[in-house]
Formats: structure tokens, sequence, C-alpha cells
């Protein structure tokens, strides 16, 4: 920086001697006193005025001279005191103009990268100008204007040269844990396309908040949006425009240098400033990513973004409250908005069951830093600020409860037509038991989303239904997955009449109700929907276990029931006995060919049937077993030496128990069977 200017030299060395040193003096004496004959500050002044007349370095110790015990007085004294005063003041002023349009000759140089001495030089100039201008100076408006406009300038400079770069890495440590694999069985057609994989059984559906639920990864982070060696140099400038009367350039400037780091920031952590057209018009892969990056999102710009905008507002504008409370809200107002436009996007979009898990996602996120925005948004805006986010709030809740209306409704219109050729679990069944697993995540949520729906009590008005007598004790949520769960049923009813085979009927009912069961027993859904439900369901597995035992071998036991064909040891005795035994041993071949052929059957067709749950394939078979190894093997004792003394026995006895025993165990596999039907006993 260029030396600053030396005044005018006086006409005659001593008078400048004489009268200039006095004005000097004066004007030093009157800066002291406007800062509060403080010694340092008159120190810092001297230094200044020093810079125009190097005869003000030796006058220090006049500045503070030592106490006179008797002091001058006369009649005079008052007025040339008051003519001092002005006289100083106006030299205080001259050299502070000078200083201040020194810098505004040189725009391309910034007065916070000059020494601290210069720094402290300028401001203390702008104090003298505002001063001035404050006591009526006509002349001192110029320099405030010039002084002001570089301030602003310098400000604008200073928060951005000194802006803090966001670290998504350190603030998103947890993002990948947020990702919800249950999730991924969600994200097929709602018109449960029987082609469609369902392959999330073994996903817990408590990871559906992921690290949401583990922990707030950011109760250690604060971030600071300006360096702070810069904040007390933005706090000097902003005080000294404040007092010049500058509040309203001050916030213009603050306020468009902090909305637009603020849309940087918002931009390095992934949330994008999208239309509502825009959100629907997104595949659900790419939202559901970016309802994901939201959530994490909207919990970032409050607890870090808007916190630490928050502090700096505090810090740098402290002179006023009411500015302060302004440039919060008018700095941070644009990256909240953008946050709740993609929010009220979300809101509108057109319906579908797997958007309600990410929407309740989203619906907790802002739920829990209402408050916390409460405490940052203060004052009349601050209101209205935290009324919009109430407001988007308020229509994600009515976006889950839409979305659960329409489940229950794609739940009641499925239709499809096409039966599951093994009788196993149906895809429905499979994807609406892990949906209701994973809303049970956000039972208290949902607890206060669904308070009061009378939907709820009337679903259930005209049926003789059983668990209509739970329903006063159950939760909100515990009745609208009461209901659902009605409807999956009903659908399944419907599905089973589809099978020709009634036994597969059977297969089919009991695969289906017992993956229901299992899925309630094994989460919250169990301790929503009480005991005895689970009792109930259990209890009509049973009946389908029996009623399919019934249907497949009842035919196939009939062939064993002893007519009373004759004795066990196969003779006769007496002429006639040739007759009565011959035809009585035919009518055995028959009943051991009839048989075979039945076994054969079942074999054949039970065989490709599909019971996936190892316990009740086991089950299953045990029973058969029990029913129909004990007849074979007595129908087989009692006759079989009358089959086996006559010709081709093996044609008719073909298996021993043993080997019944062996093929069905291959029952229910979902598989052909192994079995030769063609060799014969031996």
């Amino acid at each position: 920086m260029s030396a600053a200017p030396q005044p005018p030299q006086p006409e005659s060395p001593s008078a400048a001697a004489a009268g200039g040193g006095e004005k000097v003096l004066a004007a030093a004496q009157h800066i002291v006193k406007s800062l509060a004959t403080s010694k340092n500050a008159a120190d810092d002044m001297i230094r200044i005025l020093s810079g125009f007349d190097n005869r003000l370095s030796s006058i220090t110790t006049d500045l503070f001279p030592s106490p006179d015990p008797s002091p001058a007085s006369g009649p005079g004294s008052a007025s040339v005191s008051a003519s001092s005063s002005e006289i100083s003041a106006a030299a205080a002023y001259d050299a502070a103009e000078q200083l201040i349009q020194l810098w505004d000759a040189t725009p391309e140089a910034l007065v916070f990268e000059a020494p601290e001495d210069d720094v402290a030089q300028y401001l203390a100039a702008v104090d003298v100008a505002v001063d001035h201008a404050a006591r009526g100076a006509g002349r001192a408006g110029v320099a405030v204007q010039l002084a002001m406009a570089r301030l602003e300038e310098e400000l604008r400079h200073l928060m951005v040269r000194h802006a803090v770069p966001i670290d998504p890495t350190g603030l998103f440590f947890s993002l990948r844990r947020l990702s919800l694999e249950s999730m991924d069985d969600l994200d097929n057609s709602s018109e449960f396309d029987a082609a469609t994989p369902h392959s999330a059984d073994a996903a817990a559906p408590d990871t559906a908040r992921g690290a949401a639920l583990v922990g707030n990864p950011f109760e250690d982070q604060v971030f600071d949006p300006v360096r702070p060696e810069a904040v007390d140099e933005l706090r000097a400038i902003a005080d000294r425009m404040a007092r010049a009367g500058y509040s309203r350039e001050l916030a213009d400037a603050y306020c468009g240098v902090r909305r637009d780091l603020l849309d940087e920031y918002l931009s390095v952590l992934g949330v994008e400033r999208l239309s509502i057209d825009e959100v629907q018009r997104i595949e659900w892969k790419q939202l559901n990513d970016k309802m994901k990056k939201w959530v994490h999102g909207v919990k970032t710009v409050v607890r870090v973004l808007l916190a630490g905008e928050r502090r700096l507002c505090d810090q740098v504008l402290a002179a006023s409250d009411e500015l302060k409370e302004e440039c919060f809200i008018e700095s941070t107002k644009g990256c909240i908005m953008q946050i709740l436009n993609f929010g009220d996007a979300i809101a509108v979009c057109p319906r579908s069951p797997e958007k309600v898990p990410r929407i309740l996602d989203m619906y907790e996120a802002l739920a829990e830093v209402i408050p916390e925005m409460k405490d940052l948004c203060l004052g009349s805006s601050g209101d209205g600020v935290i009324s919009d986010v109430q407001a988007i709030l308020d229509r994600l809740g009515d976006a889950v409860r839409g979305n659960l209306f329409e489940f229950g409704k794609v739940l009641q219109q499925e239709t499809s037509r096409r039966a599951m050729t093994a009788g196993e679990i149906h895809p429905m069944t499979r994807y609406v038991m892990n949906y209701l697993r994973l809303l049970v995540v956000y039972s208290e949520t949902l607890d206060t989303l669904l308070d009061d729906d009378g939907d709820d009590y009337n679903a259930f008005g005209g049926s003789e239904d059983r668990d209509q007598e739970h329903l006063e004790s159950m939760t909100p949520l515990g009745r609208r997955l009461l209901k659902l769960i009605s409807y999956l049923e009903a659908n399944l009813e419907e599905k089973s009449k589809l099978y020709e085979d009634a036994a597969l009927e059977c297969i089919f009912a009991m695969n289906n109700l017992l993956y229901i069961v299992q899925k309630v027993k094994d989460s919250e859904l169990g301790k929503i929907l009480g005991d005895q439900w689970i009792k109930r369901r259990s209890g009509k597995i049973r009946q389908y276990s029996k009623s399919y035992l019934r249907i497949s071998w009842t035919k196939v036991l009939s062939y064993l029931k002893d007519d009373g064909h004759g004795s066990g040891s196969g003779s006769g005795s007496g002429s006639g006995s040739g007759s009565g035994h011959s035809s009585s041993r035919m009518s055995i071949k028959e009943k051991f060919k009839n048989f075979n052929l039945a076994f054969e059957e079942i074999y054949r067709n039970q065989t490709l049937w599909k019971v996936p749950d190892p316990q009740l394939r086991e089950e299953l078979k045990i029973s058969i077993s029990e029913n129909v190894i004990p007849a074979y093997r007595a129908y087989l004792g009692r006759y079989g030496s009358q089959v086996d003394g006559g010709r081709n026995p093996g044609k008719y006895i073909k298996y021993t128990p043993e080997d019944l025993e062996s093929q069905l165990s291959d029952l229910f596999e979902g598989s052909p069977g192994s079995a030769n039907h063609s060799r014969r006993r031996t």
C-alpha cells in the first residue's frame, strides 16, 4: 500500500511550529476523547495521524499530562475549550477522510488482507467518519458512503475466502447402513406377479431404519461455516455498517453470500433441486435412493448447516437482535424450502405401497428435527418457517395413510387367475407379510397417524371373524394390520379355489397360512396380534392337514380293508372250496393292483408338490406313514401268501412296507420322484 499523502506545508515555519502543532494536538486530543480517553486507543490514533504529519509522534506524553495542582483558569477558558474541540474534530475527520479516499483509489486492494496495523487504522478512520456524520457534518456522508461500499465488498470477500467446505464423508459415515435391505422385496410390482421373485425372507425387518436406530451421527458434529479467525473481522465490519445506518446493505450482502454457500453445501450432500413434475417422472429405484439421501440430508441441514448458520449469525451480527433473526431466516430460507419442496413432491406422488416405509422415514426425520428448528428459527419470520415445515409433515402423514389405504385396495382387488402349480407359497403372501413386518418398525409413528381411523373398526362390522373381540384392546396399527391380513386371507381363499385337486388346495392353504403365522410369531407382529390369533391360525393349519389326509389317502386305504376273503394261510377244505378260493384270490389281487395304481398316481403327482417348511413337510410324511404303512403291512401279512402262491405274484405285490416308506419320503419336495415303479418285490 502506498504511503498516505502528506498534508500541505504551512506558509510560515514559525507559525507552523506554534499554530500547526496546536491544531494537530487538539485533533489528537479530540480523537482520544471520542475513543473514551483510552491510552491504547490514543496510541492507535496517533499512529494513524502520524502518517500525515510526523510531528504527532512526540506528543504521546502531552495527551496524558500529569495532574496540575493549580490548573489555569480564567473567564475565557470555556470558549477556548469549545473552539479547540471543534478544530480538533475537524482535523481528525480530515485525516480519516484522506485515509478512506486513499483506499477507495485502490479498489483492487483489500483492507483485511493488509497488515493488522493497516486494518486497525482503516477501521478507526471509519469510526471517526461515522461519528462525524452522526453529529450532522454534511461532508462526512461521502466518506461514509465510500467506507460502507468497501466494507460491504470486504464482508463478501471474507465470507467466501474463509468459508469452510463441508465433508460429506464425515457427515454421512453411516449412509451405507441406512440402506433398507428389506425394502428390496418391495421394489417389485404391487400387482404380485407370480413370476416375480421375492427373496427377502431372511431380511430382518428391524434393519428398516438402519443407522437411524443406532444413534445420532451428528451429536458430536460442530460445523462452523466460516473459519474462526475471520469471525472477529466480519463482526467488526457488521458493527460499523449497522452503526452507520447501512443495515439493509449489510443484510443483503450477508444473506446473498450465505444463500449461495448453502446451495453449494446441499449439492455436495446430494440434495437436488427438483420440481414436483421431475420427481414424479423418476423411476422408483432412483427415487428410492433420493428419498434415502433426503432423510439423511434433512438431519444434516438442520443439525449441521442451520446450527452453524445460527452460530455465525449470532457472532457476526451481535449488534442487532432484529438483524440476527432477519438474516438467519433470509439466508437459510432457500435451503429449507429446497428440502421441503422435495417432501411436498413425494407427498403428492401417485400412490404405491412400496413408498410407505420410505415416506415414513421422511416423516420421522422431519418430525425429529422440528423441535430443533424451533430453537433455531425465532421471531415471527421463524414462526412462518416452522408453519411451512409442519404443513409438509402433515402432507407426508396424509401420504402414508393414503398409500396404506391403496395397499388394502390392491389386496382386495388382486384377482390373478394363475394357480401356483406346486401349491407353494404365493408371492403375494411373501410380499404382504414382509411388508407388514416392515411397517411394525414404525409402530409408534403409525399408531399416531392411524389413530381414530373409524374404517379399521368398520372393516369387521359385518363379519363373524372371532378377531372382532380383540379390536377394542388393539392399537391403531394393530387394527390396520388385522384388517390387511384378513384381506390377504380372503384373497388366498379365493385363489385356493383355482385348484381342481382338492388335496393340492389343502397344501396351498397350509403353506400360505403357515408362512403367515411364522412371520407373525417371529416378529413384533406377534405381540400386536396376540397369542389367540396365532392359536386360531395354527388350528386351521391342523384342519387343513387332516383334510389333506382324508382327501388324498382315503381311497388308497380303502383297498387295504379286510373284507374277509379267507384265512391268512390261503388253504381251503372240501370239494366246493376251490371256486370260492379262486374268487377270493382274484379279489385280493385286484385290491393289490388298485392299491399300486392309486399309490403310484399319488406319488407321481405329489412328489411335484412343494411344502417349503421342513417341519410341516416332515409332519405330513409322518402322518401319511402312520396311516398307510401299518395298514399295508397288515394286509400284506394276511393276504400276501395267497398272491405269492399264484402266477406272477410280483405283478400284484410290487412293494414291501420299506419300499413304501422310502417312496413316501420323496413327497412334497417339488421335483420328480426317483422311484422305479416297474421293479418287482423280491
